[in-house]
């Protein structure tokens, strides 16, 4: 027990209860001192005839921005344009959202070159993320 009587504990599987009041804690104080975010997810796919999904993208829109959580693509639908359709249309509901700006991290491993031929910027890198390669953040006005 600490001084003030809390119990702190470590929990490989903590309750989704236990997540579910960090995460509101935490979204509570960033609105009280960034202001209301409405966080709206963005998901755009890429399905083939069968309708499989092929590959996509998952973000969210909040404080004007357009956050690019993953994009994915399966190996033999890369190089074909469809990422950047993915991301166009991603950025276009972000705009339709009234978003300025858009900002995503990526690994070294992952086509960085990608996101600069898209009008992305680097403006952070984490050498040594994983060993022998870096993590990369990118961002673009919109």
């Amino acid at each position: 027990m600490t001084a003030e009587g809390i119990q702190i504990s470590e929990d490989d599987y903590p309750e989704m209860e236990a997540v579910a009041a960090i995460q509101r804690g935490l979204h509570a104080f960033n609105q009280e001192m960034g202001g209301p975010y409405d966080r709206e997810p963005v998901t755009v796919l890429a399905r083939d005839a069968q309708e499989t999904v092929r590959g996509g993208l998952l973000g969210l829109t909040y404080w004007n921005w357009l956050f690019i959580d993953w994009l994915w693509l399966a190996r033999d639908m890369r190089g074909k344009g469809i990422g950047s359709e993915l991301l166009k249309r991603a950025e276009d509901i972000a705009r339709r959202r009234g978003c300025t700006d858009a900002y995503t991290d990526t690994f070294s491993f992952q086509a960085p070159e990608f996101w600069v031929g898209n009008g992305y910027q680097e403006f952070g890198r984490l050498d040594h993320m994983p060993r022998g390669h870096s993590r990369i953040w990118f961002k673009k006005p919109l």
